[in-house]
């Protein structure tokens, strides 16, 4: 079965470019394309999409209320934000809106390829250590001081807590299994677990509500 895709994006240039990528893949299919956030919710009333790549500055509404708006309805498609480097607040705001990730506009093709298909297999987050950077670049952006923990932190086993901190720090499972001296699936069922307890879509709002509340802050390090 395809991957279903919708491109969104006001440069119609680009998304002719995205498309000519993915069409050209035997497991990959554009079924919807957008000019805008609100044309993009429009056309998901009508086309089934799996993946929705996202830009973030567009005229209507913007991708970060559009994601919004789409990860908030039930059986979402998975997002992934399109950004450039002077644009990191937007692709932090597209995060917290239930984005799975991030890509860079010009990003090589394979890696787009790639991205697609780890998001549509379940692999929330497209390259966790490049979303730890991208938190630690605009860490500046967040309130100051320390942020109210979410209540739910304190059901985490003391194991949970351990490994909430390596995701957050950007550790894949394979890595967090050999730093905990754990199974990779020991691994993942504790990640189900913390998403559960926790409310949370994916492992990036994992990332997310670690910097939010304290527990990791700007550089990697976590909280004492």
């Amino acid at each position: 079965m395809s991957i279903r895709v919708m491109l969104v994006d006001d440069q119609v240039l680009l998304r002719t470019g995205f498309r000519m990528v993915l069409a050209a893949q035997p497991d990959m299919e554009v079924v919807a394309e957008a000019g805008d956030g609100a044309e993009a919710i429009e056309n998901l009333r009508a086309t089934a999409v799996d993946v929705v790549l996202m830009d973030v500055r567009m005229p209507r509404l913007d991708g970060v209320e559009a994601t919004r708006r789409i990860c908030a309805q039930p059986d979402a498609p998975k997002v992934l934000i399109l950004t450039t480097f002077d644009l990191d607040e937007y692709a932090f705001s597209g995060l917290k809106a239930g984005a799975s990730g991030f890509m860079l506009k010009d990003v090589p093709p394979a890696e787009l390829l790639t991205a697609i298909r780890s998001v549509h297999s379940g692999d929330a987050v497209v390259a966790p250590s490049t979303t730890r950077r991208l938190l630690n670049r605009f860490a500046p952006l967040l309130p100051g001081g320390a942020q109210p923990q979410n209540q739910e932190i304190g059901r985490l086993t003391a194991r949970e807590r351990e490994v909430l901190l390596l995701v957050a720090q950007g550790l894949s499972n394979g890595e967090i299994a050999g730093r905990l001296v754990l199974s990779e699936a020991t691994v993942k069922t504790h990640v189900g677990r913390i998403l559960t307890k926790l409310g949370l879509r994916d492992r990036v709002q994992v990332v997310v509500l670690a910097y939010e509340t304290g527990l990791v802050r700007a550089g990697g390090g976590t909280a004492r």
